[in-house]
């Protein structure tokens, strides 16, 4: 399949710069990967859409103020994001400058902070932090700016620092919020544990990669970026318990997806502590998540491909052109779905 195979119109308006009011309250665009049916119900509908003992996935990272604005001892001005925090002084991340800086080259960052530029990963700078008192995240906690996509064309706000971030978040890492769960505030989850539906949780750093265009025309050409991940022995007895008791596997999110196929490429799913570089598209074959909460996608991304082997090519691009003429709110604060997994080969893959 080619890259272009995934790509759709999408009104300016409809992408949604800021979130609604109240997590809960998006829509929620249902779609039958075996049948191809669509309906239209709100987010609070996965309490009569999800049985009790299915089991809820969810990704548990938390987003970094990732975004540091400074300028090189030169004089240039910079701005950094960075994508993975690699120990307490040091991370590797992504610098605009008019002129990259060369490795030995110190950078002046907001709120005091200071790097040196110590190498080059590919197309990230690898980057030591020379005067902190404490953790490098505890640091962008103070100074830096929530990462908000660049889509929503404007600058983060104190409200982003909330509402960027899912309620159930704990382990810091992640530069992009693994959308899906944002969603979810602490009511819903409540009614879902009491009509019991379970929960577990993956741990899947979201990397700046997320938002990188394919450059490649096939797809299977594509090299994902790497992910670190974590499947513990906890969340691998909660799927093997749902699905010994016949009920189904909910993944929140494509991160979940992401966290749960890698842990289960042997076949049976196991615990995975490492990076991931797992890349799904149609013609894969899952191996254990069922159903699948996840918001809509930038055309050409590799997550539309993620979700086209899920629910199927066609039945995708027909749901995401019903969405469109349905007014549904787009990425990261926008509405979502609920996908009922193909069981059968997606046929535009072979």
């Amino acid at each position: 399949m080619q890259v272009k195979d995934f790509y759709f119109e999408l009104p300016e308006e409809l992408i949604a710069r800021y979130p609604l009011e109240q997590r809960s309250a998006s829509r929620l665009l249902c779609l039958d990967g075996n049948t191809g049916e669509r309906t239209h119900r709100q987010f609070t509908d996965l309490l009569t859409l999800l049985q009790p003992g299915d089991l809820l996935v969810f990704n548990d990272t938390r987003v970094i103020p990732a975004r540091l604005f400074g300028q090189k001892e030169s004089g240039g001005q910079i701005e950094m994001l960075v994508e993975r925090v690699t120990s307490e002084n040091t991370a590797l991340a992504h610098i605009r400058a008019s002129r990259a800086p060369r490795p030995g080259a110190r950078l002046l960052f907001e709120g005091g902070l200071e790097a040196e530029v110590t190498g080059r990963q590919e197309n990230l700078f690898q980057l030591r932090f020379t005067n902190l008192d404490d953790h490098l995240v505890s640091a962008l906690e103070r100074h830096g700016h929530m990462p908000l996509p660049p889509y929503m064309k404007r600058e983060d706000q104190l409200s982003d620092r909330e509402r960027y971030q899912t309620v159930y978040n704990r382990k810091p890492g992640a530069v992009a919020a693994p959308t899906a769960g944002l969603h979810f505030d602490q009511a819903l989850l409540q009614q879902l544990k009491d009509k019991g539906i379970e929960q577990t949780f993956v741990t899947l750093h979201v990397g700046a990669g997320t938002f990188q265009p394919v450059k490649v025309d096939t797809i299977a050409e594509h090299h994902m970026h790497a992910e670190y991940i974590e499947v513990s022995d906890e969340a691998c007895a909660a799927v093997k318990a749902a699905q010994a008791r016949g009920n189904k596997v909910v993944a929140v999110g494509t991160t979940s997806v992401r966290c749960l196929e890698t842990a289960s490429r042997s076949g049976e799913i196991a615990p995975f502590y490492g990076d991931t570089d797992i890349f799904i598209y149609p013609g894969y074959r899952f191996r254990t998540v069922d159903r699948l909460i996840t918001n809509f996608h930038l055309p050409e991304s590799t997550l539309m491909m993620l979700v086209s082997a899920f629910a199927g090519h066609q039945s995708i691009m027909q749901a995401y052109a019903d969405a469109v003429a349905e007014r549904y709110r787009f990425f990261s604060y926008g509405d979502a779905m609920f996908l009922t997994r193909r069981d059968a080969a997606d046929k535009d893959a072979l």
